[in-house]
């Protein structure tokens, strides 16, 4: 029997699954594409700081956002993962006025996460900061998931 791979979801995936905005079609369509195809190969989590940025923030149909995440499996919160995001945000690896991106990590790498999915390609999925992440994880003996968009994690087929 195999095990199915983790993923962590951060605010952005849960919200372009209901979203509607002519702005963000192809990030909509390729979360829904995901969402649909795919997400029944991994094992999906989320933490606190994901329901909270999305009950807390304006999004276009929150109320659906919020029920989906509410079906979905939570991280327990950890005093670890604070203090591993405050080490993220003295290291400059994330900016410090966007905390939730810091506590998405730290909450992927602490729980060992396969993959980070994420559309947040400025502060996370970002190939400019993934050698960054790998060393301050690796000071502070953590795992480092893949941060990846959703485009990036499909089934490959022949």
């Amino acid at each position: 029997m195999t095990t199915k791979r983790t993923v962590y979801l951060d605010t952005t995936i849960p919200s372009y699954l209901f979203d509607k905005r002519e702005s963000t079609k192809t990030y909509i369509e390729t979360t829904q594409a995901w969402w649909d195809t795919e997400r029944h190969n991994f094992d999906i989590w989320v933490s606190q700081e994901t329901v909270t940025e999305l009950r807390q923030g304006n999004y276009p149909n929150q109320q659906e956002i919020l029920e989906c995440v509410s079906q979905l499996q939570l991280l327990s919160p950890n005093q670890q993962i604070t203090k591993i995001a405050q080490v993220y945000l003295d290291n400059y690896l994330m900016p410090r006025v966007l905390k939730g991106d810091a506590l998405h990590l730290a909450y992927a790498s602490f729980y060992k996460m396969d993959f980070l999915l994420t559309w947040n390609c400025n502060h996370l999925a970002n190939a400019n900061k993934k050698q960054h992440i790998s060393i301050i994880n690796t000071r502070l003996k953590l795992f480092t998931p893949e941060i990846v968009t959703p485009s990036q994690l499909f089934t490959e087929t022949m």
